[in-house]
């Protein structure tokens, strides 16, 4: 099934996507349902549907905007560490992200008022329906209630002005979320071998298979747990392959007027006009 969480005229409602369409449930938040421990699809087979709204109708939210965590991965795709300054790491390379951050579909990311140097990342991002400490490797996709789409927005200036990224990957409106949440079996298992794809403009500028990504879901959700207790309703955000502007010559950054969007085989795609901070 396909979850959506998003407003109209002011209330804020969740619903599945259906032939077109957004079915309302009876329920408020994708946060509240996943911490609540309840299966996805069953809920929405279970729960009278309410109204119907047409997608062009509503304003979309994240699909989740309250994970206690969103863990980043960087250099996931060979192509893109390539075109980076650094060495293939094996092991993954992980950041935090925080939910000041994030945007919906359709919501404008910023260009910060400090910089001139946002980039995108068009990536997969999975979303947890439940965690714990040491989760082998063959029961990691068990605790997946689906997956979405998100654009890293990199504000490159200041992701090297340190060791650490954190600075660079967390300006306020800078990291696309959504539109959807896609369970499961709707998918290829642990998400593979979907055409990743990011335009801008129209332009495909990024393009990759997730069969590419070189830690793969699984890998991912048992690395992390090895260290940190994953919860119901946490992200990971799995890389972006090769493409980005800041390597390019010369460099294609996003700028004020331009619309940046994800797209991935069996999702509705993920678009965000780019804006200057301030202008609004």
């Amino acid at each position: 099934m396909r979850f959506v969480q998003f407003e109209v005229r002011g209330t804020q409602h969740v619903g599945i996507v259906k032939d077109g369409q957004i079915h309302v449930l009876s329920v408020d938040s994708l946060d509240e349902l996943l911490l609540s421990g309840k299966d996805l699809t069953w809920f929405a087979k279970a729960v009278p549907g309410g109204a119907v709204f047409e997608i062009d109708d509503v304003t979309f939210l994240p699909p989740l905007t309250r994970s206690r965590k969103i863990i980043c991965v960087g250099l996931n795709y060979a192509d893109h560490t390539k075109e980076s300054q650094y060495d293939q790491p094996d092991y993954p390379t992980f950041f935090l992200r925080v939910n000041t951050s994030l945007v919906a579909h359709n919501q404008p990311i910023l260009r910060p008022r400090l910089s001139d140097s946002l980039d995108f990342e068009g990536e997969l991002a999975v979303i947890l329906s439940s965690g714990g400490r040491n989760i082998p490797k063959s029961e990691a996709l068990a605790h997946v209630a689906g997956y979405s789409l998100f654009n890293d927005g990199s504000v490159r200036e200041y992701q090297f002005k340190s060791p650490q990224w954190t600075v660079g990957k967390n300006f306020d409106s800078t990291g696309a979320f959504g539109p959807e949440l896609v369970t499961p079996e709707e998918l290829p298992a642990g998400a593979r071998g979907l055409k990743l794809e990011t335009r801008l403009n129209g332009e495909v500028v990024q393009s990759a298979s997730t069969d590419d990504m070189i830690f793969d879901v699984e890998t991912l959700i048992a690395t992390i747990s090895e260290a940190i207790t994953l919860e119901a309703g946490d992200v990971i955000v799995t890389g972006t392959p090769s493409g980005i502007g800041w390597a390019r010559q010369p460099k294609l950054l996003m700028k004020p007027g331009d619309v940046c969007e994800v797209r991935v085989e069996g999702f509705l795609p993920l678009s965000n006009p780019i804006v200057q901070e301030g202008s609004a």
